[in-house]
C-alpha cells in the first residue's frame, strides 16, 4: 500500500503541511556498525531510580558527532532491558566546535546530553578540581606547570588528594606520552616516587620499567632509554586500541608490534579518530 501510495502517510501525520506530497517509500536494510561506548556508569542495582550514565570524550570537532552519539547511545539502550533512567556526559573543549547539524537530535541533545567543557574551566579557579585537572588536556602546555600546581595546592591534605595527583599523572601520560619521566614530573610538579606510583604509571608501564629505567641511568645506557620509550609507546598504544576497537587479533597485535616508534607515534594520535577495528585495517593497509 505505501509502496504504491507513499503519501497515503500524510493522512496518518496531521501535522504536517497539506502540500507536503512527494515521498518516496522504501525499506532499506541498515548496514550494521561496531558502536563502543567510551564509558558507562551503571548504578547499584538497589537504586534504580538513579540513571544510568554514557559517558563521551570528543576533544575534535567531528561532522558526525552528535549523529553517532545518538546511534551509539540508542544501541546500547536497545541492549538494555533493564534501564529506564539514563543520561549522556559529553566532555569536549568547548560546545562551540562542529558537532554536525542538531536538528535532527535535538530532542535528545536538549533532554539527554550534559555538556562538560574544559576550556572555559581551564580559565576559572572557580571551577570543581577534578575539572580544572581534566582542562589540563586542552591547555597550552606551557601553561600546565603552573595549572598543575594550583589543583595540587587546592586539595593539599584533603582526602581527595591522592586521586587528583593519579587523574594529573594519567593526563600528563597520555597527552605527553614521548616526554622523559623527569620532564613528566617536572610540568606536574609531582615527585618521582609519587608519579611511578599512581595508577595510571602503573597500569600502563608497570613496575618493572620504572627499575628499568633506573639502572638505566645508573649506567649511562641511551639504547635502554630508547627501548623504554618503545615499549611505553606500545602500551599506550595497545591499551588505547583495544578500548576503541575491541580485542586484537593475533595479527593485528603482531603487526603493532612490529611498528618502529615514529609509527607508534602517529598510530597513538590517528586511534583516536577510530570507531572500530575496520579502522585500524585500514589504517594498517595503509602503510602502518
Amino acid at each position: 500500500m505505501f509502496q504504491n501510495q507513499p503519501d497515503l502517510i500524510l493522512q496518518l501525520q496531521g501535522d504536517l503541511p497539506a502540500d507536503a506530497g512527494g515521498y518516496c517509500f522504501s525499506a532499506p536494510v541498515l548496514k550494521e556498525r561496531e558502536y563502543r561506548l567510551d564509558g558507562l556508569f551503571l548504578p547499584p542495582p538497589q537504586r534504580p531510580e538513579l540513571p544510568a550514565v554514557i559517558l563521551e570524550a570528543q576533544m575534535a570537532a567531528d561532522p558526525t558527532f552528535l549523529r553517532r552519539l545518538y546511534a551509539e547511545s540508542g544501541r546500547w539502550l536497545q541492549q538494555e532491558a533493564r534501564i529506564d533512567h539514563w543520561r549522556v556526559v559529553v566532555i569536549c573543549p568547548h560546545r562551540e566546535l562542529n558537532f554536525g547539524r542538531p536538528q535532527a537530535v535535538a530532542e535528545f541533545v536538549r533532554e539527554r546530553v550534559h555538556w562538560i567543557e574544559l576550556q572555559p574551566a581551564a580559565d576559572d579557579p572557580t571551577a570543581p578540581p577534578l575539572l580544572r585537572a581534566l582542562a589540563l588536556l586542552v591547555q597550552p602546555e606551557e601553561q600546565v606547570p603552573a595549572s598543575s600546581a594550583a589543583i595540587r595546592q587546592h586539595v593539599a591534605g584533603t582526602t581527595d588528594a591522592r586521586a587528583l595527583e593519579d587523574v594529573i599523572a594519567a593526563i600528563l601520560i597520555t597527552r605527553f606520552n614521548g616526554r622523559s619521566l623527569e620532564e613528566l614530573c617536572a610540568m606536574g610538579g609531582i615527585t618521582l616516587e609519587d608519579f611511578t606510583q599512581s595508577v595510571a604509571y602503573r597500569e600502563i608501564f608497570g613496575q618493572g620499567r620504572l627499575e628499568g629505567r633506573q639502572e638505566g641511568r645508573q649506567e649511562g645506557r641511551q639504547e635502554g632509554r630508547q627501548e623504554g620509550r618503545q615499549e611505553g609507546e606500545l602500551s599506550v598504544a595497545l591499551r588505547q586500541l583495544r578500548r576503541r576497537c575491541g580485542e586484537l587479533n593475533p595479527q593485528q597485535e603482531a603487526r603493532i608490534r612490529a611498528l618502529p616508534l615514529a609509527r607508534l607515534e602517529a598510530l597513538a594520535e590517528a586511534l583516536l579518530d577510530f570507531e572500530g577495528s575496520t579502522d585500524l585495517e585500514a589504517w594498517l593497509a595503509a602503510g602502518g
